[in-house]
């Protein structure tokens, strides 16, 4: 089977959805990353102090259905640990030159090598995928404690999708 290829019979009966909401990455100054968050533009949805030590702050990328979690007492992870978290963007280049003009620094515009492909088999190609192919143009960036970024150009998505 290949990756554009879905098989139907393999999806488990269910009684409901299951819809990502929440994923939570680990920061090492709950104010600094909020800051961040922020500067992107991405809405801040809540910030509950609710002990001294226990803070949740949710931010959600515009568009998005999900949001990020992060602060104080919420999980046990290294601040940094957390990579490949992928946004889909329509458009890769604007993105990325938002971001920029945002004051984020974020790579160059790359094809090749997946986004996730941290074994480095395949070399990453600077620019756009020559194809023009969905899930195939990629710009990387990071929060101050280094969690990863991925921006991934989809304009059609596959099958299922």
């Amino acid at each position: 089977m290949t990756a554009t290829q879905i098989n139907p019979a393999s999806a488990l009966p269910t009684t409901g959805e299951f819809r990502l909401e929440v994923i939570a990455i680990p920061v090492s100054d709950v104010d600094r990353a909020k800051q961040f968050y922020g500067s992107l533009g991405w809405r801040e949805d809540v910030d509950f102090k609710i002990r001294p030590d226990f803070r949740v702050v949710h931010m959600t990328p515009p568009g998005s259905p999900a949001s990020v979690l992060f602060g104080k007492g919420v999980t046990n992870a290294e601040p940094g640990s957390v990579s490949a978290l992928t946004l889909a963007v329509d458009d890769v280049d604007a993105a990325r030159a938002e971001l920029v003009s945002r004051g984020i620094d974020v790579s160059e515009v790359f094809h090749g090598a997946s986004g996730f492909d941290l074994a480095g088999q395949d070399a990453r190609e600077p620019g756009r995928d020559p194809e023009n192919q969905s899930y195939s143009s990629w710009a990387s960036f990071s929060d101050p404690d280094g969690n990863g970024w991925l921006l991934q150009e989809i304009k059609t998505r596959l099958p299922g999708r």
